[in-house]
């Protein structure tokens, strides 16, 4: 039966894979090349299994050492965060939540999700927005505590992450007042009398957006398209061409003067998840953002 890690042995690994190469690592640790050779050699030798091969004037990791790096990496992030973990404990800070946010979210709708930690004493809140593999990522290696987004995570057995539905928001259209009296047909024909605005694919309700226009027999003039949803509205609110918000953004555009309801599409939904790394949820602050969904 093997020993217990030698967790010395696994760091002078990680920093060759790394930098690379042996003599850069040991630069990098300000030890001779044979010392931290001999550390990696001792690794092997402990896990059975050569963790790195020649590649031109340094080293490269071998399958077992790619998947040794895999841990590793997750080892050392956590590592990382430990010192501030710490600290925030000992000097009553509070709870520290790091949640990645999928910029196609729109955030009225981040804000109505967060709500049920947002009166937490102590809350320090940390929001990353960011492309949805690049926060699934970054979770699996714990850099986030969640990931919010309008899609489940995909099947990923390397990744093994968890959707958690957190609720639903119907849509509905709204405009410029400008253009609203412009159109004489009712709600939603007149949407073909005037520009559109839409969330590009990378949202998750952009192909339900195109099949309720094909079952209402519509063909709209796209003035513009936007990953953000905010620069969306931001750019409909300016009188460039109607758009569809979250019903959680309503009582937001219907206090704007400038702005008109066009009319409710409740048959296009938005989902919204809450993606985790384990099962089950050990977070405090996560655990009451799922609590408050299914009360």
């Amino acid at each position: 039966m093997a020993g217990p890690l030698n967790y010395g042995h696994l760091y002078y690994f990680w920093v060759v894979a790394k930098e690379g190469g042996m003599a850069r690592a040991a630069d990098r640790l300000g030890m001779a090349v044979q010392t931290v050779s001999a550390q990696v050699r001792a690794l092997e030798q402990s896990l059975g299994h050569a963790l790195f091969k020649p590649a031109g004037r340094g080293v490269a990791l071998t399958e077992a050492g790619i998947a040794a790096m895999a841990q590793a990496d997750q080892i050392f992030q956590l590592g990382e965060q430990l010192p501030t973990a710490v600290r925030e404990a000992a000097t009553g800070q509070g709870l520290r939540l790091a949640v990645g946010i999928s910029d196609g979210l729109p955030k009225l709708v981040v804000h109505h999700l967060l709500q049920p930690v947002l009166q937490a004493p102590g809350l320090r809140l940390l929001c990353h927005e960011g492309e949805f593999d690049e926060l699934l990522g970054d979770l699996a290696l714990h850099r986030l505590d969640a990931v919010l987004s309008d899609r489940a995570a995909p099947p990923n057995p390397n990744l093994r992450l968890y959707s958690h539905r957190l609720g639903e928001a119907t849509l509905a259209w709204f405009a410029p007042v400008a253009l609203a009296k412009k159109c004489k047909a009712a709600f939603p024909a007149c949407l073909a009398e005037m520009p559109v605005l839409l969330p590009t694919g990378h949202a998750a309700v952009r192909p339900r957006l195109d099949h309720w226009f094909e079952r209402q027999g519509l063909r709209p003039r796209v003035a513009g398209e936007f990953e953000d949803s905010a620069l969306l509205a931001a750019f409909g609110r300016s009188g460039m061409g109607a758009f569809p918000a979250s019903q959680w953004s309503r009582e937001e555009l219907l206090k704007d003067p400038g702005m008109r309801l066009l009319g409710d599409a409740p048959e296009l939904v938005e989902h919204f998840y809450l993606i985790s790394a384990e099962r089950r949820i050990q977070h405090p602050l996560v655990q009451r953002l799922l609590h408050a969904t299914h009360s």
